[in-house]
């Protein structure tokens, strides 16, 4: 078994039962420090792997978001899920033509979600958005590589009149279509999340949370039967939060109080010396 199908295997069986976290680094040095903190599988975030390239998220080529795939991919022995956002493509036969070069990359999973990114039609069509799942399914079944394929449903995200019928309708149709994992970004009330586990039972729920749900914890999710929680671009945030605030007493006040906070290097060099090339 090689290193992907391996990782493949164990990313389908946490999957299977309880509720795990799926963090989301940004390059591979941070996936590097979540799977020494133990964290059993990794997710990768758009938005937060955009600003490091001092990109606004959406706007990072196909290339370089695959070649950010196959670099976390290879920077630990933990699976890793691709934000893949839209498959880079609107019609199905252009996901399924990408959806094969992102099992390429050595993931063990990837989402595709539904919206378009135009503001006339954040979503796509209920019929079409279905076909583009299916697309997927039928790539990945034919690579030989069982990735798991997450389908999302953005319409919390886009501001949908009635985010949850619409996460609702779309899910299950989405399940139906072959998703292994469903995720509607945004969804914060228990009773939301709780209606979406029920609707899509037995497959497995992932919830995102952020600083705007962060009161919602992993044993309150798992209570509600979540099998998967990530937190997006959450975390690559609190790193550009914490370089903002002492940057700006640097510049505002002459100050370096702030740099007290900073992570001993010699943990990080300690940490990343094995990896020297």
């Amino acid at each position: 078994m090689n290193k992907q199908s391996l990782a493949v295997h164990q990313f389908r069986a946490l999957h299977e039962s309880g509720c795990f976290v799926l963090p989301n680094p940004w390059d591979a040095g941070s996936a590097i420090y979540l799977a020494h903190l133990g964290f059993k599988a990794l997710a990768t975030t758009s938005a937060g792997f955009a600003f490091s390239k001092g990109l606004p998220d959406a706007a990072v080529p196909r290339e370089m978001m695959l070649e950010h795939f196959r670099e976390l991919a290879a920077a630990t022995s933990l699976p890793v899920n691709a934000d893949f956002r839209n498959g880079y493509a609107d019609d199905p036969e252009g996901v399924a033509a990408n959806v094969a070069l992102c099992i390429a990359t050595g993931v063990a999973g990837l989402s595709i979600e539904d919206s378009t990114g135009r503001s006339d039609e954040p979503l796509y069509d209920f019929g079409l958005a279905v076909k583009r799942v299916k697309a997927a399914r039928a790539a990945i079944d034919s690579s030989g590589v069982p990735v798991v394929l997450t389908a999302r449903c953005e319409a919390w995200l886009v501001d949908d009149p009635n985010p949850l019928r619409t996460s609702l309708d779309r899910l299950v149709a989405f399940a139906d279509a072959g998703a292994d994992c469903l995720y509607a970004p945004g969804v914060s009330r228990p009773d939301e999340i709780a209606a979406i586990v029920k609707a899509i039972a037995p497959k497995p729920v992932n919830v995102l949370v952020s600083k705007f749900n962060r009161d919602l914890s992993q044993a309150r999710l798992n209570d509600l039967g979540v099998r998967r929680i990530s937190v997006g671009s959450a975390l690559a945030c609190v790193a550009w939060g914490a370089f903002i605030r002492a940057a700006q007493s640097i510049n505002d006040r002459g100050s370096f109080a702030a740099l007290a906070d900073a992570a001993p290097g010699v943990d990080l060099n300690n940490l990343f010396s094995s990896r020297s090339l």
